[in-house]
């Protein structure tokens, strides 16, 4: 029997059809991930599944009784807790039980009530069978893990990064232990070595879960089955993320035979109808006609989106064109060590280190939006940066990509706008969508797309591929790659960036 079984989805978002009658299932012990282009409705899949949404068709059946762990980064918890005592939250029930034995074992000893002690007893073996006394060492693993022991377990929700409460909501879910989990992009706020962590303790997870990543080394580590989302179907493959590949691969040159031989057989036919519907064959032909127009039609076969992503880039020359020198960067305190260091002009620095000591931190320094604590940076006169920032900010959620672009570069007609945006992979139907009801992988192919616009010699980019799918990151990594400028790039996706930087610069200690 399956935990869950999905059957006859259908749903649709303004004009777009995300699923049309599409039906999989998650059996026991399953590690799904699911995959597919931005905007394909992943995030939305992972809310009906919730009960969160409603889709227009269907049905969403979970086994009776099962506990379902859902990553949710903007829960609302006790700002005021520490993060040990919100993570020890995850065993209230624990904690009540273990209340209710100690009352039962003092009542006993003083009454000498056989009946109390027998209770105590009963409650101390459900806590022994839940590993409650082992709580503070799981506790200590996962933190350590996930770079939380990092940031200091009494340290108060309230004084937390956004990255680093999504890792604490993410360190409480996996010390539940529900039967199945549900994770949309849970790699996004986490740095390399906690991926790996999260990779290994996902991989001997024994309850079923389903995930959501653009990470695909990550679901090449955990998935043992992969849900595809493509042309408004939902197909299950079994096997990790490159086996569902060749499979995928497979199909695709399949449906390519069958397409093309359906169009030779409809030339030919449309050939035969021309030359003998008035003459002594008239009747065979207009018998082949209407076979023809009941024929069901094979579409042509598009299975990815080509994009072009190209820098508008000004020249540089080979000299220093960042200095960094004594750099304390912060808010109400400082973050990080001095930093001392410079970039060359054309070079390409990666900057490393735990989620939360202050990456995204420098990079708003550098650009203005957060001013340094101490210490000197400077650019020289030539360089001309664009930023990338993470996180998807408008100043007005309601204007569309075309508003946008048309405000930022207002010499620009729409036609031309629109074929930009076409370049970056934002689709034709979605220009003149709200920019908030857009997904997250949709809304940072507008933020390239300003970005490629402006002209630059000094890329500054901050996680620029949390949300983007395959063919948008490929892409983009070319474009890195083509680009004859500076870059200095924060990444957790060490696959990205591994074959063409120039230094790799760990923020934590100082040094490349």
């Amino acid at each position: 029997m399956s935990l869950l079984k999905v059957e006859n989805l259908s749903h649709s978002f303004a004009d777009k059809t995300l699923y049309k009658n599409a039906f999989f299932d998650l059996y026991k012990g399953e590690h799904m991930g699911i995959v597919g282009q931005n905007g394909a409705g992943k995030s939305t899949l992972i809310k009906i599944l919730l009960g969160e949404m409603i889709p227009d068709e269907g049905e969403i059946k979970w086994q009776p009784n099962i506990k379902i762990g859902h990553l949710d980064q903007y829960a609302d918890i006790n700002l005021n807790d520490t993060i040990e005592e919100y993570l020890k939250t995850a065993f209230a029930d624990l904690f009540e039980i273990e209340s209710k034995m100690n009352r039962l074992y003092q009542d006993s000893a003083m009454t000498g009530d056989t009946d109390q002690l027998l209770q105590a007893a009963t409650y101390q073996e459900q806590l022994e069978c839940n590993d409650f006394y082992s709580i503070d060492r799981n506790m200590n693993r996962i933190a350590a893990g996930l770079g939380i022991d990092a940031i200091g377990i009494n340290r108060k929700i309230q004084k937390l990064s956004g990255g680093q409460r999504a890792k604490v909501i993410l360190a409480k879910l996996l010390l539940e232990k529900p039967n199945i989990l549900l994770l949309d992009e849970p790699t996004n706020f986490l740095d390399k070595e906690h991926v790996e962590w999260l990779a290994h303790d996902l991989e001997v997870f024994d309850g079923a879960f389903i995930v959501v990543s653009h990470d695909f080394d990550f679901l090449e580590k955990v998935s043992s089955c992969i849900c595809d989302i493509e042309f408004g179907t939902i197909k299950k493959y079994n096997g990790n993320y490159s086996e569902f590949l060749r499979q995928k691969e497979h199909l695709q040159q399949d449906y390519i035979r069958r397409y093309h031989a359906q169009q030779k057989k409809i030339e030919k036919t449309e050939e035969y109808i021309r030359k003998n519907i008035a003459g002594n064959n008239s009747k065979i032909a207009k018998g082949r006609r209407k076979q023809l127009e009941r024929i069901e039609r094979i579409a042509p076969p598009i299975f990815t989106q080509k994009l072009c992503i190209q820098f508008n880039e000004i020249p540089i020359s080979s000299h220093t064109v960042l200095t960094i020198q004594d750099l304390e960067v912060g808010y109400d305190s400082v973050l990080l060590p001095k930093l001392n260091f410079s970039v060359m002009g054309g070079k390409k620095v990666i900057i490393t280190g735990f989620n939360g000591v202050g990456k995204s931190t420098l990079l708003k320094t550098l650009v203005g939006r957060t001013p340094a604590i101490s210490g000197y940076f400077q650019f020289s006169n030539q360089i001309k940066v664009g930023y990338y920032e993470q996180d998807l900010n408008w100043n007005n959620g309601s204007l569309t990509p075309l508003q946008i672009l048309s405000e930022q570069f207002p010499k620009l007609n729409v036609k031309e706008i629109r074929h930009h945006l076409s370049r970056t992979g934002v689709k034709d139907k979605n220009v003149s969508q709200e920019i908030s009801t857009l997904s997250g992988g949709e809304q940072s192919k507008v933020k390239l797309c300003s970005l490629i616009l402006s002209p630059s010699n000094f890329l500054i980019l901050d996680e620029p591929t949390n949300h983007l799918d395959a063919e948008a990151k490929e892409s983009l990594r070319n474009a890195l790659i083509q680009f004859k400028g500076s870059v200095l790039l924060v990444s957790h996706e060490e696959n990205f960036y591994r074959d063409w930087a120039d230094q790799i610069f760990n923020i934590e200690n100082d040094s490349f």
